[in-house]
């Protein structure tokens, strides 16, 4: 947007430090003039014309007095503007540099705690805040185009192969393409979910923990079933406020990964809901092999996979627990991962208790 020019900051403050000081100057010559004119002394006479001479004698002295006034507040205004606004070119530089794509610029503004030390340090924050996010959307970004690549790949050779030899496209031929395509689809629908996650883009409702861990439990019985898996469920209602969408989705997204991740077969699932002063706790536990705790760390991170013994089908796109933990967020909560002592994971997600008013009462 194009602006007309002004005066600069230093430049207004400069003249308003020499005006107050010319204003200031005057107010004092008039009071000194005033109590010249008006006062008396016993025994002081005063010869006939002498406001006259008073003036012609005092008024080289106020004009030499102003002028110096003036000089001085100009001089002087310029330099003490200078120093108190030099913060804020520091501020305007990293501005600069910022909108320019460099994020890796400090200000770092020494001494003491004032307005602009306060000003630079919330910049220097968000300058962090925003290098964090932009080095996390990059690697997102690189992650999601790697694993997008793989599905897509492999469907344009299978295309290849049915063009070249229609006769060999049979069940199996478009059952793996069918599951190869669903892959993506499930990648692409978790990116999504993963995006609305953090935009923290839903409709606040109450929404009752027990029961989003009851539809994902009645989801997901037949994978349970499948797998020789035993899920064990204590859930009491456990009220907050968020998305019954996202938080149904991040019950099944727990679960499942309890379930897929339970080797050896035949293993146990447990699943608990609990209400607390503060907050509402839902936990997943599953027995399995023994978790390093360096691992359980990096569950979190997108398309980062527990284990490689899973089979194919059920590995998901490595985005179950970077889901959860970006839905706890949105929701103002916790996730917290720790490795059982005889092997799989204890997973506890912690969320604000609904208002007291806005629960439903048993």
């Amino acid at each position: 947007m194009t602006r007309s020019w002004g005066l600069s900051a230093r430049l207004k403050l400069t003249l308003s430090y020499a005006g107050f000081l010319m204003v200031a100057g005057a107010i004092l010559l008039l009071a000194a003039w005033e109590f010249l004119i008006h006062a008396r002394h016993n025994g002081l006479i005063f010869i006939p014309g002498y406001k006259t001479i008073l003036v012609r004698q005092a008024a080289p002295f106020a004009a030499t007095a102003l002028g110096f006034l003036l000089l001085f507040g100009l001089s002087g205004g310029w330099l003490l503007a200078g120093r108190m606004l030099a913060p804020l070119n520091r501020i305007a530089e990293a501005t600069r540099l910022a909108s320019a794509g460099s994020l890796t610029h400090r200000i770092a503004l020494e001494g003491p705690r004032d307005e602009f030390r306060e000003l630079a340090d919330a910049f220097d924050i968000m300058l962090a805040r925003l290098e964090d996010h932009v080095a996390e959307q990059q690697r997102f970004a690189a992650n999601a185009s790697h694993e997008l690549r793989t599905p897509l790949a492999i469907t344009r050779t299978m295309l290849e192969v049915a063009r070249r030899d229609p006769a060999a496209v049979g069940d199996e031929f478009l059952e793996r393409l069918q599951s190869v395509n669903n892959r993506a689809i499930e990648l692409t629908e978790a990116l999504l979910l993963l995006s609305r996650a953090e935009q923290g883009a839903f409709t606040s409702e109450v929404v009752d923990l027990s029961l989003a861990s009851d539809e994902a439990v009645e989801a997901l019985l037949p994978v349970a079933a499948r797998n020789g898996i035993r899920i064990e469920a204590s859930t009491d209602a456990a009220y907050t406020s968020g998305s019954a969408a996202l938080i149904t989705q991040l019950a099944v997204n727990l679960i499942h990964n309890a379930i897929v991740h339970n080797l050896p077969k035949h293993g146990t699932v447990q699943i608990a809901t609990s209400t607390h002063p503060t907050h509402v706790e839902f936990v997943v536990e599953n027995t399995g092999p023994l978790v390093d705790p360096h691992v359980v760390a990096q569950l979190t991170e997108p398309f980062h996979r527990g284990t490689e013994r899973v089979h194919h089908d059920q590995a998901g796109v490595g985005l179950g627990l970077a889901v959860v933990q970006r839905i706890a967020e949105a929701h103002n909560g916790t996730l917290t991962l720790r490795p059982r002592p005889g092997g799989g994971l204890h997973v506890s997600v912690r969320l604000p208790a609904a208002p007291r008013h806005l629960a439903p009462r048993c």
